[in-house]
């Protein structure tokens, strides 16, 4: 049966089962449902556009094989209601696809509760917002951005992107495709699955993509080769031209005057060439001259209806009709994007400085010059026109990961920005998806991300990176959560969510609490490559508050230890390559260790039978120990062999006698060594997430050492003496600092603070649940 009376009653059908098999769900997430639920569920529930968190209930999702979840809620026209669960789930799909039912439930839980109760302490146990009672960790508190719209992850930046229809008037068959800074160009559908193997088409960065017909794409690169790619075939077909020692820096269609279109490739030489889209032949026609650097080409067409290219070096913009070129604009920043509009002789240009201005070849013409100040926090990265609501549109991406829409015959922007990445915008187009077009961005954070393409996206709020650049959790039972955001440092108390700002209008390197004469103090790390001391309580602070300086750069780590005596000690590494020794109370420095070459970047400390250890690792690659009583270096300079150290801590091993300690490096492993030995590691682990940016060690039942990691996408717990993961919690984001927090001796759980590029997460491990 077809037509209004047929599809509802197929809507009817794939509703009753959905109500249906969602009863068969057990309520325990972590007791799998049966293989048909876990794959059939959520499309039947879509079919009888149903899809919400009754019918597709929370314990299905960590189970849930279909890996369409998030496409299914993304093509719904009008989404039902209660889709809280799922939206959470779609953000964390695209980087679960790998992990254990038990590491999916982990990560849905604290992305759950960073989506729904931001600031908030964590739901109680057996609580209607704690469905997930036996998942290994419950959330304290969480100030943390979830992922949003992940479309594609990339193990390689981004830096192009092309929409392309291998059919004419086929939007249906629109293909996406990505070039990676690894030479490397993907194919995508509009799903987000792939349509071809990956092909490997330069030995560069793919900087440029230009679709030419029916799917035929010319792409250009810093191996200074341009290529064609077949994209409905995910392959290779030729070459058109390669230059030595210079690097593809624009590619563009142009329309000579009297001639049909050609492609147009610049180089960072000055060479510009000119090649027929069919034959690929070179075209011999009038060009203008380059002087060598980094061109943008676009081609327009004049107010007269002649074909024009539009040039822009340095600051300059210039438009040549193959005759004569005359200068159109000039910018007060180097141009970083340019594109033309409809209207002829019209175009934008993005500069360096974030300002996005549009102008006209034609100083008599309609369109005047517009600009705009401080469209993004640094340079405008990316540039595109789009259609929105029916208008012709401008989408702006920033160095600092926004996307805005412009009305470019005003510049007046169409709602706000959106945080679109953790990084640097690098790449954007438009894909056409049926009767809904979409905004596809790249960014310096590894992922393509899908945006559907009207007002509303951009128009309602959306949670804003909350990037954290120092963090330090006191000591329990009450723990004080104190975070750096920008230039004010808060302090959180993380059991009641009060909060106040104890340092205001300063860049903060570094925290750590410590003791001050037996008081808590907060201890920061300044720009002006000071530490300052600061009490807990309004007007306990002498005036002014005391500094400690002596360091001749940023401290970079801070870590308060346990002094002999009465006496309260504090250890700085510094970006000057020494690692300080302080006693606060009489605010002095008693030792300087300046045998790193570079950049001290992570102090970790430890109590043994002779006194207190201290090492120091970082940008050398080299851990060294300090014996903190004797003021010397406790054994060998270990050379770790992982690039940058970018953190260390101390650990021992189940039934071994000595003392261990773990470094994550920039090479993306965790490597265990033997601080009193200089012989190799003992053992290493690789979860192939990335760089791994922080470590930090605890016991299970005082037996089982688990290591905790923090790489791009996640934090990783590995259970060292087994050499075997145990749980995979999934971030989306870089997380840069994993701490620990002091317990009980005797406490069968532990609290871990993690904080990065995202804002904060704070949550307890319960031991007899991993």
């Amino acid at each position: 049966m077809t037509g209004p009376a047929g599809d509802d009653r197929h809507t009817e059908i794939h509703r009753q089962l959905a109500a249906a098999l969602a009863e068969l769900v057990p309520d325990d997430p972590s007791i799998p449902p049966h293989p048909y639920l876990r794959r059939h569920l959520a499309r039947h529930a879509a079919q009888g556009r149903v899809l919400d968190d009754v019918h597709v209930p929370p314990a299905l999702l960590p189970w849930e094989s279909s890996s369409g979840l998030g496409r299914l809620l993304a093509g719904e026209s009008s989404p039902p209601a209660h889709q809280q669960w799922l939206q959470v789930w779609a953000t964390l799909e695209p980087y679960s696809r790998e992990l254990s039912p038990l590491s999916r439930l982990t990560s849905l839980h604290l992305a759950h509760h960073a989506a729904t109760s931001r600031l908030r302490p964590g739901p109680r146990a057996g609580s209607p917002d704690a469905p997930f009672d036996r998942s290994p960790v419950t959330p304290l508190w969480s100030d943390c951005a979830n992922p949003d719209n992940v479309w594609a992850l990339n193990d390689a930046d981004v830096v192009s992107l092309a929409s392309v229809v291998p059919r004419r008037r086929s939007p249906a068959q629109a293909l996406l495709v990505t070039g990676d800074d690894h030479g490397v160009v993907r194919v995508l559908r509009r799903d987000g699955s792939a349509a071809a193997p990956p092909v490997t088409l330069h030995e560069g960065a793919v900087t440029h993509l230009l679709p030419l017909h029916e799917g035929i794409v010319a792409t250009g690169s810093t191996d200074g080769a341009v290529a064609i790619l077949n994209a409905p075939r995910g392959r290779r077909t030729g070459e058109v031209l390669r230059r030595t020692a210079a690097w593809v820096t624009a590619l563009t269609l142009h329309r000579p005057p009297g001639r049909t279109a050609v492609l147009l490739a610049a180089w960072s030489d000055g060479h510009l060439a000119a090649f027929n889209t069919a034959t690929l032949h070179r075209v011999d026609i009038p060009l203008p001259a380059l002087v060598p650097g980094s061109a943008h080409l676009s081609g327009t067409t004049g107010p007269d209806g002649a074909g024009l290219l539009l040039v822009a070096q340095h600051d300059t913009v210039s438009a040549s009709d193959g005759r004569t070129t005359r200068v159109c604009s000039r910018h007060s920043a180097p141009v970083r994007t340019l594109v033309a509009l409809s209207e002829p002789g019209a175009y934008a240009v993005g500069d360096a400085h974030g300002r996005l201005s549009v102008h006209s070849v034609d100083a008599d013409a309609d369109i005047r010059t517009h600009s705009v100040e401080a469209v993004a926090s640094g340079a405008v990265t990316a540039l595109g026109v789009v259609t929105v609501e029916g208008r012709e549109t401008l989408a702006a991406g920033g160095a600092d990961g926004t996307v805005r829409l412009w009305r470019p015959d005003s510049l007046e922007p169409v709602g706000e920005s959106l945080p679109a990445h953790a990084e640097a915008v690098t790449a954007l187009t438009a894909l056409s998806d049926g009767p809904v077009t979409r905004l596809i961005t790249a960014g310096s954070d590894r992922t393509v991300r899908n945006w559907p393409l009207d007002g509303s996206t951009f128009r309602h709020a959306r949670a804003r990176w909350n990037r954290v650049t120092a963090s330090a959790l006191s000591p329990g039972p009450v723990h004080l959560l104190a975070v750096t955001e920008g230039t004010t440092t808060l302090v959180r108390d993380i059991g009641t969510g009060t909060e106040r700002p104890l340092i205001e209008d300063e860049t903060v390197t570094a925290l750590a609490w410590a003791r001050l004469h037996h008081r808590p103090v907060l201890a920061a790390a300044l720009s002006d490559n000071s530490i300052a001391l600061r009490a807990l309580e309004p007007g306990d602070d002498p005036e002014p508050p005391p500094r400690l300086r002596g360091h001749f750069s940023p401290a970079l780590a801070l870590l308060a230890l346990p002094g002999a005596g009465d006496s309260s000690l504090l250890a700085s590494g510094s970006a000057d390559g020494t690692v300080r020794l302080w006693d606060l109370d009489r605010l002095r420095s008693l030792a300087v260790f300046d045998d790193h070459r570079f950049s001290v970047r992570a102090l970790a400390s430890t109590r043994t039978d002779g006194g207190v250890l201290l090492a120091s690792g970082g940008s050398d690659g080299n851990v060294r120990v300090w014996d903190v009583g004797a003021l010397t270096q406790y054994g060998p300079t270990i050379r770790c062999g992982q690039n940058i150290v970018n953190d260390v801590a101390f650990a021992r091993l189940r039934g071994e006698t000595g003392l261990r300690m773990v470094t994550a490096g920039q090479n993306g492993t965790l490597r265990l060594w033997d601080p009193d030995a200089a012989s190799g590691p003992l053992a290493e682990f690789a979860p192939g997430d990335g760089e791994l940016q922080a470590v930090t060690a605890f016991r299970v039942h005082r037996r089982r050492l688990v290591l905790a990691a923090a790489g791009a996408t996640g934090i990783h717990l590995w259970d060292a003496a087994a050499d075997r993961m145990l749980l995979q919690i999934v971030t989306g984001h870089p997380v840069t600092a994993l701490r620990v927090a002091p317990q009980p001796e005797g406490e069968l759980s532990t609290v871990l603070l993690a904080t990065g590029e995202a804002g904060t997460m704070i949550f307890r491990i319960h031991h007899d649940r991993l």
